[in-house]
């Protein structure tokens, strides 16, 4: 199935393999596909036996689905879930806007939002962004040190 045209409203979100091993998926960039990005990090991981992994991964995976929401430009996103390594999970978020995200480290405690890349720093092993021609991707590994 082709991409959605750039101004055209995306369809029905469809996953599809990308090979071994990994799954990706093209969302509406809507808050709502935060929940269907969870739902495919955990089917990954539980496929992989990579379950001890789910909890930070699902919601590392809200933050990245989050960033993109807010800050993407086209009316829909890409999560990808693989496997860099036998035991690290790579999750990525790609959208249209090349604004790069830069972790916070002011310590306004009143702002409610803005946040979610410290989660994300806490959470990982590693994470970056890479830039595209046309946008970026945000990605966050976990789970190199897990057995």
């Amino acid at each position: 199935m082709a991409p959605p045209a750039e101004d055209s409203a995306p369809g029905p979100a469809v996953s599809h393999s990308t090979g071994h091993p990994a799954y990706s998926q093209t969302l509406p960039r809507e808050p709502r596909s935060a929940a269907v990005a969870r739902r495919l990090v955990r089917t990954a991981l539980t496929v992989w036996g990579r379950e001890p992994l789910i909890e930070d991964a699902t919601l590392v995976i809200t933050e990245l689905v989050s960033n993109a929401v807010d800050h993407g430009r086209l009316p829909s996103i890409r999560v990808i879930v693989s496997r860099p390594s036998a035991n690290a999970i790579r999750l990525g978020v790609v959208d249209r806007s090349k604004i790069t995200p830069t972790l916070r480290t002011d310590a306004d405690e009143e702002q409610t939002r803005g946040r979610g890349l410290l989660l994300v720093d806490a959470l990982t092993d590693r994470w970056g962004t890479e830039r595209y021609r046309w946008g970026k991707q945000v990605w966050a590994e976990l789970g190199e040190g897990a057995a």
